[in-house]
């Protein structure tokens, strides 16, 4: 086997391990996915710069965009996509996960606080960083390539929120489509879909804490 088969080889076996993660919700399956991307750019001999972290040319203009885009998607999602979903399957996102979130500022300061760890930082590192890095190696850098990585890696994040329901996959899965579509925008750099991602978590606790479950705004 030559060594450009047996990269191939490699990286099918950490895309397998990362399906297996997910689908079989090992442990904390970001945190899984994470360790195996510290063992994968250890074996690669890569920085971690390689799955997409680099300097903005300017960080207000990136922090700015990015919190309008994940104002937007909220309301893209309340107002469009949540509404149908729900007329389409008669149920609502399931959200008992955050029961006891209204009105309870200690569980908020909390919420907060993952929002930008495991699930900004921690989740956009696992799904648009070192999944689609080993996803675009495998299918390459082409228009289909991209669309295939983007499509395969989204659905997988959405499978890692089934605590939500099915409608709650879908809307993630949605969500992950755009933040995949911002790092793209703004040259292929993962800070834009980590602070996308912070902001859209943080706008959607904040509200819940205030009013309470929101299914939908019709």
């Amino acid at each position: 086997m030559n060594t450009k088969n047996m990269w191939k080889l490699i990286t099918v076996c950490e895309i397998a391990a990362i399906v297996a993660a997910i689908l079989l919700d090992l442990f904390i399956p970001t945190l899984v996915i994470l360790g195996l991307m510290i063992i994968s750019l250890l074996i690669r001999r890569e920085h971690i710069s390689v799955i997409g972290f680099k300097r903005p040319q300017s960080w207000p203009t990136m922090i700015g965009l990015t919190f309008v885009g994940a104002f937007c998607l909220q309301l893209f999602d309340a107002g469009v996509l949540m509404p149908i979903l729900n007329r389409l399957t008669g149920t609502t996102i399931d959200t008992s996960g955050f029961a006891n979130l209204q009105g309870n500022l200690g569980q908020l300061l909390m919420l907060l606080a993952f929002s930008w760890t495991l699930a900004a930082l921690g989740e956009e590192m696992a799904y648009r960083g070192y999944l689609q890095k080993v996803l675009g190696e495998l299918f390459g850098g082409s228009l289909p390539g991209v669309i295939l990585t983007a499509l395969i890696s989204s659905m997988l994040f959405g499978l890692a929120h089934t605590e939500q329901g099915l409608i709650g996959v879908v809307i993630t899965s949605v969500d992950a489509l755009f933040f995949s579509w911002l790092k793209r925008k703004f040259d292929h750099n993962l800070w834009a879909a980590i602070l996308a991602h912070g902001f859209y978590n943080s706008i959607g606790v904040i509200i819940f804490y205030f009013t309470g479950p929101i299914s939908g705004l019709w």
